[in-house]
């Protein structure tokens, strides 16, 4: 059944909040959630005081070991499995938790854990895929908080190959929810004209 289009009002500002998704899922993007100058603190803090790790997947037998790196952070020891290799997750970060707040105060809902990606260049991106595993809430929320170089995300439905695109302001909110991860796949598509990292947060309601 499709998601009828439909706007909402951002309770903490006067702005509307808009579902980027035409049906069969909901994508709502909040753009800049803080000003540049709070934007450029959380960026140098996450760049200088995240355990990052180059990511690691076993995709058709391979162990392939990523240019992207990657940090898993929650409430709990949880262990993250995807592209056939597991993560734990560590404490939370000062900065973290107050990001947390932040981005439950705009969504309305409460995480448990969040997947940290450092983009170093444009050249860095994202391959089409869905976050659909099964240790994840199912058509839950999972709030998308970038910061760094601009990017273009992109969505494409799983049936009919409709795509739908949005540029990821730095400081920026967006939040994937309901039945978006069983109906789209999502990317970050490579560009030459950045050159300017970026680092994005997807915070996640885990099930356990």
């Amino acid at each position: 059944m499709s998601t009828p289009y439909f706007c909402i009002m951002d309770l903490f500002s006067n702005d509307v909040v808009e579902n980027k998704l035409p049906g069969d899922g909901t994508a709502l993007y909040f753009g800049a959630i803080m000003g540049i100058q709070q934007a450029n603190h959380y960026l140098e803090r996450l760049l200088t005081t995240i355990e990052w790790k180059n990511d690691e997947a076993v995709i058709f037998g391979k162990h392939i070991v990523t240019k992207r790196k990657v940090a898993w952070y929650g409430d709990d020891s949880y262990s993250y499995t995807y592209s056939n290799t597991t993560k734990t997750a560590l404490a939370w970060t000062t900065e973290l938790m107050e990001l947390k707040a932040l981005v439950e105060s705009k969504t309305g809902v409460s995480y448990n854990s969040c997947l940290l990606n450092l983009y170093h260049d444009g050249s860095e991106g994202m391959a089409w895929h869905s976050d659909d595993e099964k240790m994840l809430t199912r058509n839950g929320s999972i709030a998308s908080l970038s910061f760094g170089a601009e990017r273009k995300f992109a969505f494409k439905h799983k049936q009919h190959q409709q795509i739908v695109s949005l540029i990821l302001e730095h400081g920026s909110l967006l939040e994937m929810k309901d039945e978006t991860q069983t109906n789209w796949l999502h990317r970050l598509p490579p560009t030459t004209l950045v050159k300017r990292p970026r680092v994005n947060l997807t915070f996640r309601q885990m099930a356990f």
